[in-house]
């Protein structure tokens, strides 16, 4: 059994409901190709689950990605992701899980830290990703729910997602 430390995070300061959620511009990746789009060019296609995941290959990533592909998200509004992991990385978890999502290329953390939620990883100077996060955003990109992780590791509550979902679309 993997045995790890759960650590609690320093206060988010993330969009939260009713506010705008900030746009960007970064390689979007789906199962064929990447290209750069923006955030807003994305969700005036529709109501959009904009997930934020640690690095592809992270342990969270996996679960997070797995529990969205078993619910069907995808099949109800757009789920597009953001992590630090490259497009070319973004293509093999496009081929493992997340079907039906994009994933955004993020390798700075420049998105995470305009949404306030970058996370500098223990033990791993100069590397910083996001923490767990999932915005479902409007086509104008106002929120209509927010969960941020408080605490390494976390997981997005599930059934407050799928409620939201059912009620804002």
């Amino acid at each position: 059994m993997v045995d790890f430390e759960v650590v609690s995070l320093p206060e988010a300061d993330n969009p939260d409901v009713g506010e705008t959620a900030p746009d960007f511009t970064r390689p979007l990746v789906n199962e064929e190709y990447w290209t750069d789009a923006s955030l807003s060019s994305v969700v005036a296609e529709g109501p959009t689950l904009l997930t934020f995941h640690p690095m592809d290959g992270a342990f969270p990533t996996t679960y997070i990605w797995n529990e969205f592909d078993d619910r069907g998200f995808a099949d109800d509004v757009q789920v597009v992701g953001v992590s630090i992991s490259s497009p070319y990385e973004h293509t093999a978890l496009l081929e493992e899980r997340a079907e039906g999502a994009r994933l955004f290329s993020d390798p700075a953390a420049d998105v995470a830290e305009a949404y306030g939620i970058e996370h500098d990883l223990d033990g791993m100077s100069g590397v910083t990703e996001p923490r767990p996060a999932v915005f479902l955003l409007e086509e104008d990109r106002t929120v209509q729910y927010a969960w941020v992780a408080s605490e390494w590791p976390a997981f997005p509550e599930y059934d407050e997602i799928e409620a939201a979902i059912a009620e804002h679309v």
